[in-house]
């Protein structure tokens, strides 16, 4: 078996750095479990929502969601209670983040 140089060494790095333990890089298109109960609860809370979009942005070890919603319940709310009613809505599953991107917006009439 032939040694591993330090070309072959660097690439491994780079390719693994950046990555919390435990994930591994996602290569289907299909959601993870993590996504899925991060959507219900979304769906269950924001029953009016038009778009539910989560996304695992950690490598799918479920570490930092992107969660892009649409709802009629943020009309006439600033961005910042909006915000506050998904951290609300999602407070046991961010005890276990790292990091929480929201975008949210009131559907177009």
């Amino acid at each position: 078996m032939a040694a591993w140089g330090p070309a072959v060494a660097t690439r491994l790095l780079r390719v693994i750095r950046g990555f919390p333990l435990g994930c591994v890089r996602r290569t289907l298109a299909s959601q993870t479990e993590g996504e899925l109960k991060v959507t219900q609860i979304l769906k269950d809370k924001f029953p009016r929502a038009t778009v539910i979009q989560v996304t695992d942005i950690s490598g799918g070890c479920g570490a930092m969601y992107e969660i892009k919603i649409e709802s009629e319940e943020f009309k006439e709310k600033r961005t910042v209670q909006q915000h506050q009613m998904v951290n609300q809505a999602l407070k046991d599953e961010i005890k276990a983040m790292h990091g929480l991107r929201i975008f949210t917006s009131v559907p177009r009439s």
